[in-house]
């Protein structure tokens, strides 16, 4: 069973993580926080403990640091966890950044179970060829652990996981309503999870046919209502 920890303060974005590792199994997640004050705290006391935290989701745009300081954080601790970048950022230098830090796999948002399936499968791939056998690693071990992290099926994680009758249904529910809808509106609609909503949303959204607007209220986490463009 591989620990894991998921960094990410969108709430949605948390329960897609926890969904897909329940769903390809053999995963224990060990903690979900949204602070890199929390995940450092948790990673720590698991360090010290029989038990530590062998996979970190982390989200690099964190309220309280930057995600790249806190993956260089992760890797001094004892038994340092592997680090699964999932993010929005999609800038080459952050990229670079994040990849100088100990980031072993990107994973750009949105993104579908598909993709986040094949990053887990790279990640198994590359973690079942270090740890085989003994203790001791021979040049061959490395390099082909490391082809692992480099070998991505693009066949499997371009366009797997959206259903065109569904994507349909989410972009009538938007269109048809008078001032946009959450995940969770459309969610209720449609009969379905908010994570497999708010995917369709994002979809939509990185097509350009529904806008993101950012909600404030008086109190709680800010959420997101997605708007028709064309209206």
């Amino acid at each position: 069973m591989i620990r894991v920890l998921i960094v990410e303060d969108e709430p949605l974005i948390a329960e897609a993580h926890r969904e897909y590792l329940a769903r390809l199994g053999g995963f224990e997640v060990v903690a979900s926080v949204t602070t890199a004050q929390q995940a450092m705290r948790v990673a720590t006391e698991a360090a010290a403990s029989p038990a530590p935290v062998d996979l970190v989701l982390l989200d690099l745009g964190l309220p309280d640091a930057r995600g790249v300081d806190l993956a260089s954080a992760l890797s001094g601790l004892r038994s340092g966890p592997d680090v699964i970048a999932i993010t929005a950022q999609r800038d080459l230098a952050t990229v670079r950044n994040a990849m100088s830090h100990g980031v072993l796999l990107y994973l750009l948002k949105p993104f579908t179970f598909a993709a986040f399936g094949e990053k887990i499968r790279q990640y198994l791939n590359y973690r079942g060829a270090l740890t085989a056998g003994s203790d001791a690693v021979s040049q061959r071990d490395v390099d082909r652990a490391l082809a692992e992290l480099r070998t991505s099926d693009t066949r499997r994680t371009a366009k797997k996981g959206a259903a065109p009758e569904t994507e349909d249904a989410v972009g009538r529910a938007v269109r048809d309503s008078d001032g946009g809808l959450t995940a969770s509106e459309v969610a209720a609609v449609l009969g379905s999870s908010r994570v497999t909503a708010w995917r369709y949303l994002e979809r939509l959204a990185e097509d350009g046919a529904v806008e993101r607007i950012t909600e404030y209220g008086n109190t709680g986490r800010p959420q997101v209502r997605y708007r028709w463009r064309n209206r």
